[in-house]
């Protein structure tokens, strides 16, 4: 009797559960990276030309984030000092320090200082720090407590479901417009985080855009 099945089924079965199994494994794989900080990028913490401090300038020095970062409340990026910035203090402070000598290489030949990007959305994101900034979110809210770290590194996931928990729930992070460069801010003493929110969600009239075309334009 001659066979109902040509001779290559024979091997089906085990093709279908190869398959099977690479896929899964795939899966697997791919939420594995996508899920955790490697992808997200949190605690990256990449070696810099100039060992900037964040800590000495703006805790102990007092300097403000928009002395360096000029554009953010005006520009939807938040620019990278240029060197004239850091030599308007470094030619009379620490002229001749050698952690600062690619700083004034910089100076001598007008090359960029060759800082390491650290946060970077992706091309098919849309966001405007000017937005933000004018809107009582505070820089703590996106980039961690940068006025602690002595090497700055990624402390959010900066992820989309994280951006939405912002944008459905705006109250949890805004504060008074003047503190926003202020790292440290705390609601004053009998009132809540979430009370203020409310309060500048509606004098404001914050609705921050939680469909697709408000990020992916």
């Amino acid at each position: 009797m001659a066979n109902i099945f040509p001779r290559f089924s024979n091997w089906l079965p085990i093709k279908i559960l190869v398959c099977i199994t690479i896929i899964v494994a795939s899966v697997v794989s791919g939420m594995a990276y996508y899920f955790t900080p490697k992808y997200t990028r949190v605690g990256y913490q990449p070696t810099q030309p100039v060992a900037f401090d964040h800590s000495l300038h703006v805790n102990q020095l007092g300097m403000d984030c928009r002395y360096c970062h000029t554009g953010v409340e005006k520009s939807s990026h938040s620019n990278v000092p240029g060197t004239q910035t850091c030599m308007n203090c470094h030619t009379q402070i620490k002229s001749q320090s050698p952690k600062l000598s690619a700083v004034r290489e910089s100076w001598k030949t007008g090359n960029p200082v060759p800082w390491v990007r650290i946060h970077k959305a992706p091309d098919y994101v849309y966001f405007n720090h000017a937005v933000h900034v004018n809107r009582g979110v505070s820089c703590v809210a996106c980039h961690g407590h940068v006025n602690h770290m002595e090497v700055v590194y990624h402390a959010k996931p900066h992820s989309m479901g994280w951006c939405l928990e912002c944008h459905r729930a705006p109250e949890n992070h805004l504060r008074p417009l003047d503190q926003v460069t202020n790292l440290d801010w705390e609601p004053p003493a009998g009132t809540t985080q979430r009370e203020l929110g409310e309060k500048y969600v509606k004098e404001w009239n914050v609705k921050p855009p939680v469909s697709c075309s408000g990020c992916h334009r």
